[in-house]
C-alpha cells in the first residue's frame, strides 16, 4: 500500500511532516509492502505550479495521505479519488506512519477538518534533491 505524507523536504523517513499540507515543498511517498521511499516535489498550483495536490498524489498510486490536518475541500478531492486521509500526525515520516499503524490517527472527516487556513510562513526550500520517481497509478 502507498502512503503519502506532505514533508519540509527530501530526508525520506526522516523528514519532518509539514503543517500545511498544500503549500510543503516536497510530498514523501512510503511503499509499505515493499519498503520504497520517494520524494516528490510539490509543483502545484499553491506552489506556483499546476493542479492540485490531490490529483498530483493520486498519479503516484497513494491510496492513504497522512498529515497534520486539512480542510473541507481537500478531504472532499482525496475521497474523489478513493485517497482515505487521516489527520494528527507530526514529528517525523517514520513517527506518522507508526502513529497510522497503530490506529493512533483519526480518519479526516468535514468534523475534523482544519477551520482555518493560516500561512505561518513555514520554511519551502527549493523542492530539489534525489527525487526518484515513484511510478504511477497501479
Amino acid at each position: 500500500m502507498k502512503v503519502c505524507i506532505p514533508t519540509m523536504g527530501d530526508r525520506g523517513m526522516d523528514e519532518s511532516v509539514g503543517e500545511h499540507f498544500g503549500r510543503v515543498p516536497t510530498y514523501t511517498v512510503v511503499d509499505t509492502e515493499s519498503g520504497k521511499v520517494c520524494v516528490i516535489p510539490n509543483n502545484t498550483l499553491h506552489m506556483g505550479g499546476t493542479g492540485y495536490a490531490p490529483d498530483l498524489i493520486s498519479g503516484q498510486g497513494a491510496e492513504i495521505m497522512i498529515c497534520g490536518g486539512l480542510g473541507r475541500k481537500a478531504i472532499q478531492m482525496f475521497e474523489e479519488k478513493g485517497i482515505k486521509v487521516y489527520v494528527g500526525a507530526s514529528g517525523t515520516v517514520a513517527d506518522a506512519i507508526n502513529a497510522w499503524k497503530a490506529g493512533k490517527l483519526q480518519l479526516a472527516t468535514s468534523e475534523t477538518a482544519c477551520q482555518q487556513h493560516a500561512f505561518r510562513g513555514e520554511g519551502h526550500g527549493d523542492g530539489h534533491g534525489h527525487h526518484e520517481n515513484c511510478g504511477s497509478k497501479r
